[in-house]
């Protein structure tokens, strides 16, 4: 397959991907409410955000990061719903793509199904200046040398271009506050490239 993004192959293909990726069913045995697979996806979206898994209002709104949590996430990240929602921007691809339900008054971990399924076939597609792995979920798939989340935030500083953050959700109020520095420095290197790319 070709690499020019211009081919009409190549873009046929990309849109075939993402088209089989909405109409998945791999875990609708496992799922509470029908599959509706949540992802924003574009091949020249100069930034990637790999996160969990859509809530329940992400769900019922198709739309990724569509809640009190996406809103401190564009908060850290300093942009705009506008720019957070162009796809030219900003490709979302979680690691499960539909809403798992609930566990322990939060929201269920992401179906283990989706990640081996379907990352490898969309990452041959993108080409971001950055990735933010958003949570522990990402961060143990694509960074497993770290034995924590806390671990990679500390002391992950963008090699290959990826960058750590916790899930935004206000259940992690008190990491945050314990681990504000790492934080705010992950940030900080994050929002610089912003600057660049968008």
């Amino acid at each position: 397959m070709t690499v020019d993004k211009n081919n009409k192959i190549y873009s046929g293909t990309f849109h075939h991907t993402l088209n089989s990726i909405r109409q998945c069913e791999l875990c609708k045995h496992a799922l509470p409410l029908p599959p509706r697979p949540v992802v924003q996806l574009y091949p020249d979206a100069p930034v990637l955000i790999i996160g969990q898994a859509p809530g329940l209002q992400a769900h019922n709104s198709s739309t990724p990061w569509n809640d009190p949590s996406g809103d401190r996430l564009r908060r850290w990240l300093d942009v705009t719903k506008a720019q957070f929602y162009n796809p030219e921007y900003f490709a979302i691809m979680p690691m499960g793509f539909c809403y798992p339900g609930k566990k322990h008054g939060g929201d269920a971990p992401p179906r283990p199904e989706c990640a081996p399924a379907w990352h490898s076939k969309i990452m041959r597609f993108l080409t971001p200046r950055v990735t933010v792995l958003v949570g522990s979920y990402a961060q143990k798939y694509y960074l497993p040398q770290y034995k924590s989340l806390t671990e990679a935030v500390q002391s992950h500083h963008g090699e290959s271009d990826i960058y750590v953050l916790p899930h935004p959700s206000g259940r992690n109020n008190r990491w945050l506050k314990q681990n504000e520095d790492a934080l705010n420095k992950q940030l900080h290197a994050i929002n610089t490239i912003l600057r660049k790319v968008l």
